[in-house]
């Protein structure tokens, strides 16, 4: 390739002026500084209303304007939202009548019982794997398996059946239970099981046909409450691929068979962005009908924060 001959005249260069310019970044933005002694409310307002800052202020204010309103406010979630610690938060918003719905995939229940029934939960994986021991605690597939043939005798979603039988058992810890207490208030919790891939899957009393239909039970009642959710608000912590699934299926249900589903928000929160979180909860189901928004971080500090940011609104 031959070299021009010449050097670019920079003489020529065109400019304008910066008072004309559309700037992305004003200081009427800029974050603003703590003063000791000050409240909650004023560290949320006092975050930069840029980016992510921007953000966690809109989604906080989408779940209490759905919450004065009496609009759907679902939250959807995988295992991991348990085992960070954030059972005591999702049962508190329940019992305020904010959340309207809890979803989760099928490691959600072996999770949500470990933890009434002993306070306890998440194996160590690495140390149990090498012996074959992993998965195969005997109380939590007896008792899930027994809430699974209760679930198909009875005809009830599976996340029902879960609650049920830990009030029944009486579990020491039935009040960290978000089954257990979704049963108790009578607010929906489904359960969306991808067979294979649970611990109790691979026990000899597992009816993977009665586990099925128990699952498509709730699917029907996730997809109920989703054709109420204009207005709404949809979030999406910690799963990946099942629940944006579920989400995305519902969406295009409710709207086949004529509702509207306009104006509502969808929430993801996760410490990294996942391709279905991000094209099946935030950017397909509110093209032209929502706003969807992303926020990167861990469960632990952004769902309190969340959480903490909407009772102060309320």
């Amino acid at each position: 390739m031959n070299s021009p001959s010449n050097s670019l005249d920079f003489s020529r260069l065109k400019t304008y002026s910066i008072k004309d310019r559309k700037s992305l970044v004003s200081k009427d933005d800029f974050a603003s500084t703590w003063k000791k002694g000050g409240k909650l409310s004023d560290f949320i307002t006092s975050l930069p209303g840029i980016l992510a800052g921007n953000d966690i202020q809109s989604v906080i204010q989408a779940i209490a304007r759905a919450a004065q309103n009496k609009k759907q406010v679902c939250f959807a979630m995988g295992g991991h939202v348990i085992k960070t610690g954030m059972n005591p938060l999702i049962i508190d918003l329940m019992e305020k009548k904010i959340l309207t719905m809890i979803s989760m995939n099928g490691a959600g229940i072996i999770h949500d019982l470990e933890v009434a029934m002993t306070g306890r939960t998440s194996e160590d994986v690495t140390a149990s794997l090498g012996d074959g021991s992993f998965g195969m605690a005997k109380e939590t597939s007896d008792l899930l398996n027994q809430a699974i043939e209760t679930a198909d005798s009875k005809s009830m979603g599976l996340g029902r059946a879960v609650g049920e039988m830990i009030l029944a058992e009486n579990l020491p810890h039935k009040h960290l239970s978000l089954n257990a207490m979704g049963a108790q208030l009578n607010i929906p919790v489904t359960v969306h099981v991808a067979i294979g891939t649970d611990i109790i899957h691979m026990h000899p009393k597992f009816d993977a046909g009665a586990c099925g239909k128990a699952s498509h039970r709730d699917f029907k009642l996730f997809a109920t409450q989703i054709s109420a959710l204009e207005n709404g608000v949809f979030i999406n912590a910690g799963s990946a691929v099942i629940m944006p699934e579920i989400f995305l299926k519902a969406v295009t249900l409710v709207r086949n068979i004529g509702h509207d589903l306009d104006g509502f928000t969808t929430v993801n929160l996760d410490f990294i962005r996942h391709y279905r979180p991000m094209t099946n909860v935030v950017n397909r189901p509110t093209l032209g009908k929502g706003k969807g928004y992303a926020i990167v971080g861990h469960h632990e500090i952004l769902i309190p924060l969340i959480a903490a940011g909407v009772i102060e609104s309320l």
